[in-house]
């Protein structure tokens, strides 16, 4: 690799995982405003996704120049290329963030706010776990932890599927609860989309380090199973 472009690989590396941790920050933000009914916390992870979009363009235009510039071969095209994929999946997972703050947000206004379901907290937990998981894959090169990440999404699915049927079970029981848990089943799907966007992550990372496109293996064996 030439010196030149090593430079330029490792401050990308970088600029990618700084917006990771903001990403991971608002995540954390919004989880912990909406239990709690921070609007504070809450208008604060609204208001940073603009940085989120920002850091988003500029890595994208880094990658460009990259390409062209540098005209990069092998892994290190598979490197730029994994980034491109993944600061987007990154850039929707931070407005995940920002939809799930601005429930919050409505929530707070609830003249008798309901009280945060307990099963949302656990999977909040393994669906911010497996973005971190993802995050930490790649910044090790590492398509193990990678496919593990892949196949932890299930948990997040089944946990999704779990909460659903819970939170219609409150709204039958008690019609005061129809609006909240309304917000709260917005609020299940949000946790559900940052699963899929772990996994897209890993299995770019799983590209990037064995060169293998396995993004529509995993749906492709669920039909061969439904089948």
């Amino acid at each position: 690799m030439e010196p030149r472009l090593h430079e330029e690989l490792d401050e990308l590396k970088q600029r990618l995982l700084e917006m990771a941790a903001r990403v991971e920050t608002n995540i954390e933000l919004a989880a912990h405003g909406l239990r709690d009914h921070n609007e504070m916390a809450l208008a604060s992870v609204v208001e940073q996704d603009a940085e989120v979009d920002i850091a988003e363009l500029q890595i994208d235009e880094a990658c460009i120049a990259l390409l062209a510039q540098q005209q990069p071969v092998g892994r290190d095209l598979r490197f730029i290329a994994t980034t491109l994929k993944i600061v987007k999946d990154l850039e929707r997972v931070g407005d995940i963030a920002k939809n799930i703050a601005k429930h919050g947000l409505s929530l707070c206004r609830e003249s008798v706010p309901a009280s945060y379901p307990g099963d949302l907290s656990r999977m909040t937990r393994v669906a911010r776990d497996l973005l971190h998981q993802a995050l930490d894959a790649f910044v090790r090169e590492d398509s193990e932890l990678a496919r593990k990440v892949i196949e932890g999404d299930d948990e997040v699915d089944q946990l999704h599927r779990e909460n659903v049927a819970h939170l219609i079970k409150l709204m039958v029981a008690d019609s005061g609860l129809v609006s909240p848990m309304t917000q709260y089943l917005a609020v299940n799907k949000f946790l559900e989309r940052i699963g899929d966007h772990s996994s897209n992550i890993a299995a770019m990372v799983v590209y990037m380090v064995e060169g293998r496109d396995i993004r529509h293996l995993k749906k492709q064996q669920r039909m061969r199973d439904a089948g």
